[in-house]
């Protein structure tokens, strides 16, 4: 569908969400897995925090921080990738729902 159109699929619009039943089922395992890396990361950087206080494992502390950072890296990347998933799915659900009326 052309951008202007009200049912049109936009990407960040947070109408996505509440399109379809589909819509709902995927946003929310976009959340689970947003928030499951978000925790992961923060855990990570305050796990790497402690372990700087001890230098025998500065080293470990070091890669934590950068698997953290890669985490932090992950969160927006889930966001674009749930957004284009919703524009692959759009339509066809629109269709769908037209089909059934």
């Amino acid at each position: 569908m052309p951008q202007g159109e009200p049912n049109a699929v936009t990407l960040f619009d947070p109408a996505n969400r509440s399109r379809s039943e589909r819509h709902r089922r995927l946003y929310a395992a976009y959340e689970l897995g947003y928030t499951c890396v978000d925790f992961s990361a923060a855990m990570l950087f305050l796990v790497g925090s402690v372990l700087f206080f001890y230098p025998s494992v500065e080293t470990v502390a070091i890669w934590f921080f950068v698997v953290g950072s890669a985490f932090f890296g992950l969160k927006p990347t889930i966001r674009l990738v749930r957004e284009l998933h919703y524009l692959r799915i759009g339509d066809l659900d629109d269709l769908d729902a037209a089909a059934k009326r």
